[in-house]
């Protein structure tokens, strides 16, 4: 009998996990964040839950640094099939789910503890608008609030008029940029660096975190510390890869609690004062504007709003509601 197992092994007759054999499933997975950042380590802390609690049943592979291309060839890749799991930034993901690009909008949160509280109330419906695209949501993260950075001072929004910035290629960020008279030009990730040395670009708009890990901050002199968008990202899985698993095994690549979730986002966010503190020792000038000069940036940008509704779906104006509502405590 024994040899009969192993004659219909060797042919691939027998189910290999009949007689225990690992790695069953393969989760590939990718993100543009830089090797030793909060996002690669959110990921490998990710990569080892799945790991462990599928007891090596399911082998994840984590690609970093963009070598699988920018975030939105990534989320492509992810709804293909090609990749199974990403990490990315909101912005990026309305390339195919246009809907989740309301997060973008600019001044659309007051505090990162006032988005917290509605990213979890509005998560179920953030679940269902990703489902319907082909994702699964695994968690949260953050990129954090997205500032200026810039070859000259940034105080008023005056400052920014016909200034060549580089945009994700977002709605809500180009709403926002048309807003500020700027000339908004979408470049990928890769492309920011190069077009800041030779001029293609004056500046961008990103958090202090990825300026620093993407090394934006060789090109510009000053910092502008706008919080003008609060970015979330998320860890988001192919639909039919998660379906394909066993019920034991889709508890295991979605996890219950939200330990690492929370986790992933403190550890963003107490990075940022040092980031700042180590731009002006590499002679990028940092700016806080004051409360007026934000109440400024703040009312100039509001029209992006109704801009961006203009064009919304039915989801996205559902969940623009309910991110309203949540915010009133509703």
């Amino acid at each position: 009998m024994r040899f009969l197992a192993t004659l219909l092994i060797s042919f691939g007759l027998l189910l290999p996990h009949a007689y225990g054999a690992k790695n069953e499933f393969t989760l590939k997975g990718a993100t543009v964040a830089p090797p030793n950042t909060p996002w690669s380590q959110l990921l490998k802390q990710y990569k080892k839950l799945v790991r462990k609690g599928s007891e090596k049943r399911i082998k994840v592979k984590v690609y970093l640094g963009g070598t699988k291309g920018d975030e939105q060839s990534i989320v492509r890749q992810v709804r293909k099939g090609t990749l199974q799991a990403a990490g990315v930034s909101t912005g990026a993901m309305s390339v195919v789910v246009p809907e989740i690009d309301i997060f973008e909008l600019p001044y659309l949160f007051d505090s990162a503890e006032q988005a917290d509280r509605v990213l979890d109330a509005v998560r179920p419906l953030v679940a269902e608008i990703l489902e319907a695209k082909g994702f699964k949501l695994i968690m949260y993260s953050e990129n954090g609030y997205r500032c200026f950075g810039s070859k000259k001072p940034l105080r008023t929004p005056a400052d920014l008029k016909a200034y060549k910035m580089r945009s994700q290629e977002s709605p809500s960020h180009l709403a926002m940029y048309a807003a500020l008279g700027a000339s908004a030009r979408p470049i990928s990730v890769g492309e920011v660096l190069p077009a800041l040395q030779t001029g293609n670009v004056d500046g961008f708009d990103n958090t202090a975190l990825f300026t620093q890990a993407a090394s934006w901050h060789q090109g510009i002199q000053h910092f502008t510390v706008s919080n003008h968008i609060y970015q979330p990202a998320l860890l988001i899985l192919n639909k039919a890869f998660y379906d394909s698993l066993p019920a034991e095994l889709q508890s295991t690549v979605i996890p219950t609690s939200n330990e690492l979730e929370v986790r992933g986002r403190k550890g963003i966010r107490a990075l940022t004062p040092l980031l700042l503190k180590n731009f002006e020792q590499q002679n990028v000038t940092v700016y806080k504007l004051t409360d007026s000069e934000l109440e400024a940036f703040r009312k100039t940008t509001r029209p992006a709003w109704d801009e961006r509704m203009k064009n919304a779906t039915p989801m996205g104006k559902k969940l623009f509601e309910a991110i309203q509502a949540a915010k009133q405590g509703k």
